[in-house]
């Protein structure tokens, strides 16, 4: 028995770094150990198998859960080995802390999102639009202001979907334009989203992080627009003259409360607002408190329809064949709401956070920090940021620059926000409203569709940036 623990104790060693101690004697340096290369290596492939979710019909949540998993055991394990497993723990609390206030504030907004689909909002809009009888160049302008200013309330992805329902309902039999819509779609949702802290992760992990005030973000206001502006002037000389085919067909009129609904969202986003600035506490927790306006409002539609608060929700979960209620006939389920929220997105921000998280304990973050903001600088790094936002998804990028928290002036705070959130524009699969169009326009708005227009889009970046240092600088 004494002969086996000392066997393992070798074995074990073999995974320690040759210097196992940093400065502080209880931060262990595994950058050069062998268990550092192996979270490294499996941090990779379950990237690889994230890009390639398309392909492979598997859904991106799950191959970063379980890598996030392994790289936290196998940390745990080396700390052991030195008596440090407190450390483990107070990191991990730390990261999930981090995540779990970004989970409750995404749940609340996606209910509310869902919320609205499901009174038919967003319907009305599209209708609206449709049957307006536009041109063809009306409904590239008007489709990418709509996403611009509609992202910084609604996140980039619900708003790219909704446009792109317009473009693929008045023009389905024009592959030129319906791409050009969508790249433009995509731009101008990338770009309102990046002037708000609502209007994309990235902008909402940096203010509830507390790195720059709410009013802040809207310094990136005329950045934004010129990001958006510069391509779609250019973009818009290829778009086909004339204007779509008439057409009869309309959906069902708004449900009673959207509207009510839409007041109670901007009044749960004031109530985030003035928790945080004021009383200095959570965001999350003004969310949850606006959870409480949906969920009594909620009840009141529900009693309109002369049902108790539980009766469907406990008793019938579907509410429909018991009560013999059609579809549309279906009183407001506030639960129902809160399970179509996105779960294979709040899984993956999970797994993305608590990965990123254990390879700064490693050490890697670190290094990356030192190379970029200390030999490249905070400018060049920080554009660099917005490229690889385009290759990888911005979210485990700007939660490693978080990580980081290298010392930058409040112009590079800004910078970064804006580099994260309008980078993932120059390909079609750097952001989630890219790929989700890919998806809704297939065959249509194409990767390689995309990638014609990335010199234009990579031209706007680059105004954006100009811009940027000029108006803020």
């Amino acid at each position: 028995m004494y002969k086996v623990s000392h066997l393992i104790l070798a074995l074990a060693s073999l995974f320690m770094p040759i210097t196992s101690f940093a400065s502080d004697a209880a931060h262990l340096d595994l950058t050069n150990s062998a268990i550092g290369y192996i979270c490294l290596f499996v941090f990779v492939i379950a990237y690889i198998l994230i890009i390639m979710e398309e392909q492979i019909h598997l859904r991106k949540s799950k191959p970063i859960l379980i890598a996030s998993s392994i790289i936290w055991v196998l940390i745990a394990f080396a700390y052991q080995q030195h008596g440090y497993d407190d450390v483990v723990e107070h990191a991990l609390r730390h990261n999930f802390l981090e995540y779990a206030e970004l989970f409750f504030f995404l749940l609340v907004a996606m209910t509310y999102i869902n919320a609205m689909i499901e009174r038919r909002v967003f319907d009305v809009l599209r209708d609206w639009l449709v049957f307006k009888g536009f041109s063809y160049r009306a409904l590239f302008w008007l489709t990418g202001i709509l996403a611009f200013f509609i992202s910084p309330i609604a996140d980039n992805l619900t708003t790219a979907l909704i446009m792109c329902a317009v473009v693929m309902t008045v023009a389905p039999d024009k592959p030129k334009f319906v791409s050009l819509a969508c790249i433009n779609i995509v731009v101008a949702a990338n770009a309102g989203g990046a002037f708000s802290p609502f209007g994309d992760i990235t902008t909402l992990m940096v203010w509830q992080k507390g790195i720059l005030p709410f009013t802040e973000f809207f310094n990136l206001f005329i950045p934004s627009v010129v990001n958006f502006v510069v391509p779609a002037m250019i973009m818009q000389l290829a778009v086909p003259a004339g204007k779509p085919a008439e057409t009869n067909e309309k959906t069902l009129p708004m449900k009673p409360g959207g509207m009510v609904i839409v007041a109670l969202f901007l009044l749960t986003i004031v109530t985030a607002v003035l928790f945080h600035n004021f009383l200095q506490l959570p965001a999350a927790f003004g969310m949850m408190t606006g959870f409480g306006y949906l969920g009594i409002f909620g009840y009141i539609l529900k009693r309109k329809h002369g049902f108790k608060d539980n009766q469907i929700d406990k008793n019938f979960p579907d509410g429909r064949e018991e009560f013999g209620l059609e579809k549309e006939d279906q009183p407001f389920d506030f639960f129902n709401k809160i399970s179509q929220a996105e779960w294979d997105t709040l899984f993956f921000f999970y797994g993305v956070i608590m990965a990123v998280g254990g390879l700064g304990l490693i050490g890697y973050l670190g290094i990356a920090s030192e190379f970029m903001y200390n030999e490249l600088g905070a400018t060049q790094a920080n554009i660099l940021v917005g490229f690889l936002s385009s290759i990888v998804d911005n979210i485990p990028v700007m939660f490693a620059v978080l990580t980081m928290n290298p010392d930058m002036p409040e112009v590079q705070w800004l910078l970064v926000t804006l580099t994260a959130g309008v980078g993932g524009s120059m390909l079609s699969v750097g952001s989630a409203a890219g790929v989700a169009l890919m998806g809704q326009a297939r065959g249509m708005y194409t990767f390689f569709g995309h990638l014609k227009w990335t010199p234009v889009i990579a031209l706007g970046y680059a105004a954006s940036i100009y811009v940027h240092f000029w108006v803020n600088g």
